[in-house]
């Protein structure tokens, strides 16, 4: 047994905020109480921090199979776990591609040998993400994924995008779209506008991201299917997720720290400031943190990318798009949401746990029989995020040696602790 004592404990789906204790037996929540006794309990006292429900992370690169000079399900986990998250979602765009069941049960299988927190694959939308046929979808979902995708880019055409939604409607799984008009984006390597020119490099214009954003929109309008939003970086892709939800169709949105965070002017010749989307300008950042405030953001997802050191060593046209994220993610939104009055801690909670697990049609909560993840963090401890202790293979952050007041202090998985500060 494991007693956690002492703890302010924050739930925004049984909207609690109280200081009470959690007792965890085996893989569960046991009792949630005030001043719980258990004999025989280890003890993690809890005082001055935030006991809150496992972090869930939907859209991560874990990179295996395939690409393990970057990173690897157990390295990957690892950094997870060191930023508070019980459970991650891995995308399919590995090599080979996870567009079978073969690929998937092998990725749960190594999962369950070596990660330090849960996870949840996601499965490719059309064969080797290549924009053509179905995946075998079904296949995939009885051997683990918990939605579809084809990150990295986008779901190819309208028509495709019918088929998947239709297809996964049946299947009860969403599907989640990296949004990109390909003719828009192409040779780009940084978001178009004024910084861009300084710099001499190729501009993205936002409206390669909305327009995309827009048609699949129309298409869960059209089938009633289950749409996420992956990485959102711009006005206009919000103001059509507003549009759908107003309307009540089941469309929900993401959002990264680096894009609530940064903007294109902060983007210098180190490729350490490349990805994908490109960080927007000051208007599309400060209408995604209106968006986070007011509910239409769903969740605040990592983009973890990791890349091995050499090949973001390069010009930053040659580079790779992608930055790491687990283990900054909590800190950055504490620092630039919480701490900047832009919303309460209630809500920056709810953007790590039940948002996420709304969007895969699950639930997160502490209380009595649910599953014994939790994240531990505090509010004020002072902390140096370096790069070169991170347990990632990769490197590639524009926020190594950069100081937080706040972050995670405690992972628990399962009932048991795999991370402590």
């Amino acid at each position: 047994m494991l007693l956690i004592k002492n703890g302010r404990v924050i739930d925004p789906t049984n909207n609690m905020d109280a200081a009470l204790d959690v007792l965890l037996d085996g893989d569960r929540i046991s009792k949630v109480a005030a001043n719980i006794s258990a004999d025989g309990a280890e003890i993690f006292d809890a005082k001055g921090l935030i006991v809150a429900p496992g972090f869930i992370d939907l859209h991560c690169h874990l990179r295996e199979p395939g690409q393990e000079l970057s990173e690897t399900i157990e390295t990957g986990t690892k950094a997870a776990a060191r930023g508070g998250f019980t459970a991650v979602c891995c995308m399919p765009n590995t090599q080979p591609v996870n567009d079978n069941a073969s690929v998937t049960r092998g990725i749960v299988e190594r999962a369950a040998a070596v990660a330090s927190v849960r996870v949840w694959p996601i499965g490719a939308a059309s064969m080797g993400s290549g924009g053509e046929a179905l995946a075998e979808i079904a296949a995939m979902k009885r051997a683990g994924i918990v939605a579809v995708s084809d990150d990295g880019k986008p779901i190819a055409s309208a028509r495709l995008m019918r088929q998947v939604m239709d297809y996964c409607d049946s299947l009860d799984l969403p599907v989640i779209d990296h949004c990109e008009d390909a003719s828009l984006f192409a040779g780009g390597v940084m978001r178009e506008g004024p910084h861009s020119i300084r710099l001499g490099l190729k501009g993205i214009p936002a409206q390669s991201e909305s327009i995309c954003a827009g048609r699949d929109v129309e298409m869960a309008a059209l089938t009633g299917a289950r749409l996420h939003i992956a990485h959102m970086s711009t006005r206009a892709s919000l103001e059509y997720v507003r549009w759908a939800k107003k309307r009540g169709l089941r469309v929900t949105c993401e959002v990264t720290p680096h894009h609530f965070t940064l903007t294109d002017e902060d983007v210098r010749y180190d490729s350490h400031y490349k990805m994908n989307p490109p960080l927007a300008s000051g208007e599309d950042r400060d209408a995604l943190i209106e968006g986070l405030a007011d509910g239409s953001v769903d969740a605040i997802a990592t983009d973890h990318a990791p890349h091995h050191p050499a090949s973001k060593d390069v010009e930053f046209d040659r580079a790779p798009f992608g930055i790491t994220g687990f283990e900054t993610a909590l800190a950055l939104g504490i620092a630039g949401l919480v701490d900047a009055g832009k919303l309460p801690l209630m809500r920056l909670v709810e953007l790590f746990t039940a948002g996420p697990a709304r969007v895969l049609g699950m639930q997160r909560k502490i209380a009595a029989g649910e599953a014994g993840d939790l994240t531990i963090f505090s509010t004020d401890r002072e902390w140096t995020f370096r790069a070169t202790e991170s347990p990632s293979k990769s490197r590639n952050t524009p926020f190594d040696g950069r100081g937080f007041r706040g972050g995670p202090v405690a992972t628990i998985v399962a009932g048991r602790i795999v991370f402590r500060a």
